[in-house]
């Protein structure tokens, strides 16, 4: 691995001015897809060039610092979602998905279609299996602790959870990404 010693051509400030200049527009606008607001994207966007000159003695201008910069905003983009996300309602949540499966979400998906299915799921595992699976995602408790609650081997906690979740991923495939953020989230 290089140290900044090494670098041939570190980032002086006519290059960062050029990727500055060729960069900030794209980056904003792949910003906004995720975060829904120009001025914000383009906060993120400020901020990583600002990471980028911060680091510029690390930086070798004959790399590729294209891919840095896209990998830096979709990461900070996606962090700003995730550190400002309120979903109190349906509707907040809709706004924080991409346009095509906020139309499906609204077309087919609803909060209590897509508890029921896991209603059913659940119903329809074997009862150590069920509580197992309850134990772990509903009331976070660690393998071992479920172990010894059920009186059986941490492997065999394992075996339930593996065996839960498969039947929740086959009974919910098409639900699957909004389903794991219903479980995930205990909305």
């Amino acid at each position: 691995m290089e140290k900044p010693s090494q670098i041939e051509k570190p980032l002086d400030k006519e290059s960062f001015e050029a990727l500055f200049r060729l960069y900030f527009r794209p980056l904003t606008a792949f910003s906004s897809k995720f975060v829904k607001d120009t001025d914000i994207a383009k906060s993120i966007v400020h901020d990583v060039f600002v990471k980028l000159w911060e680091k510029r003695e690390m930086i070798d201008v004959n790399k590729k610092v294209k891919s840095y910069l896209y990998t830096s905003v979709n990461n900070r983009s996606l962090n700003h979602i995730r550190d400002n996300k309120k979903y109190t309602s349906t509707e907040s949540f809709q706004e924080h998905l991409p346009d095509s499966l906020s139309q499906d979400f609204n077309d087919t998906f609803t909060a209590a279609e897509i508890q029921q299915r896991i209603s059913l799921t659940l119903d329809s595992l074997p009862p150590k299996c069920r509580k197992a699976f309850e134990l772990s995602r509903f009331e976070h408790k660690k393998y071992k602790e479920i172990a010894e609650e059920l009186g059986v081997s941490v492997k065999t906690i394992e075996t339930h959870i593996s065996k839960a979740l498969k039947a929740m991923r086959k009974n919910l495939a098409e639900y699957l990404t909004i389903s794991m953020l219903f479980i995930l989230t205990g909305l």
